[in-house]
C-alpha cells in the first residue's frame, strides 16, 4: 500500500509518501514541503497548497491519504490556516476517490514512538529509524508527514475493516474522546 501523509500548514505543508504492507518494512517514496509566502493572500496560499498536493497525488499515485486532524490551539489564526490547508488536501484526495484517514497528533505520535506525548525530535528520530534513513527529514513538517503516512499504513486498514464490519463501531481516541 502507498500512503501520502499531509501535515497541513499555510507556510509549510509537509508531504511524505511511504510504501508498505503486512510483513514488509515501510519504505520512503518521497518527502517534501509545499511552502507559501506569509505575505500572500490566504486564497493564493491555499491555491498553492492545493496545486502542490495535486501534483504529489498525480505523480506518486497513493492508495490512501492521511491528514493530521486539527486540534485546538491557542492561536486561532494558526488553527484556521492549518484547518484550511488540511481541507484542501482532503478535497484533493476525495476527488480521486481515495480513502482518507484523519489522525490527531497524539495518535500519530503513539503510532510511531509508542507515546502520544512524544516531542518533535522523538518523532523525527523514529521516522528516521523506521524508514532506515540516513538523517531525519527537514523541516519537522516533512518528518511529521511521514509519521502520518506510517500511522495510516499501520492503523488505516484495521480501522476500515472494523467500520465495514459494523458501521456503528467507533474507535476510541487516545485522548479519551470517541473518534
Amino acid at each position: 500500500m502507498r500512503v501520502l501523509g499531509v501535515d497541513p500548514g499555510l507556510t509549510r505543508c509537509g508531504i511524505g509518501v511511504v510504501d508498505g504492507g503486512p510483513g514488509r518494512r515501510a519504505s520512503l517514496v518521497d518527502v517534501g514541503v509545499v511552502r507559501t509566502p506569509a505575505s500572500d493572500e490566504v486564497a493564493q496560499r491555499l491555491r498553492a497548497v492545493s496545486e502542490g498536493v495535486e501534483e504529489w497525488l498525480d505523480r506518486l499515485r497513493p492508495d490512501a491519504v492521511a491528514v493530521e486532524k486539527v486540534f485546538s490551539q491557542a492561536n486561532v489564526r494558526t488553527v484556521m490556516g492549518t484547518a484550511q490547508a488540511g481541507a484542501v488536501a482532503i478535497v484533493a484526495a476525495a476527488r480521486r476517490g481515495l480513502p482518507i484517514g484523519l489522525y490527531t497528533p497524539s495518535e500519530v505520535k503513539a503510532a510511531v514512538t509508542g507515546s502520544g506525548r512524544a516531542d518533535k525530535a522523538q518523532v523525527g528520530f523514529m521516522v528516521t529509524r523506521l524508514l532506515d534513513l540516513a538523517e531525519a527529514p527537514k523541516p519537522a513538517d516533512a518528518a511529521d508527514a511521514l509519521a502520518l503516512a506510517l500511522c495510516h499504513l499501520w492503523r488505516g486498514p484495521a480501522l476500515a475493516r472494523m467500520r465495514a464490519a459494523d458501521p456503528r463501531v467507533r474507535v476510541a481516541d487516545p485522548r479519551g474522546s470517541r473518534a
